[in-house]
């Protein structure tokens, strides 16, 4: 909600820089999508070598009581 009244406001005050960012924010947003999967896919690989490295622990902790 409020970066659509900042859009707004950019609206009244300078209208070409508001109407170039109403087109533009869709082709950013797909040039930052392979960046985010990405992200994601490495993400997943730190977790999963966490789980890989505690591993160990987690085996020799045991079954907690209660």
């Amino acid at each position: 909600m409020a970066g659509f009244l900042l859009w707004l406001l950019l609206l009244v005050v300078c209208w070409p820089l508001a109407l170039l960012a109403l087109v533009l924010y869709p082709l950013v947003w797909l040039i930052l999508l392979p960046l985010r999967l990405v992200g994601i896919a490495v993400g997943g690989v730190f977790e999963l070598l966490k789980a890989i490295i505690l591993l160990p622990a987690r085996v020799l902790r045991g079954k907690p009581v209660g």
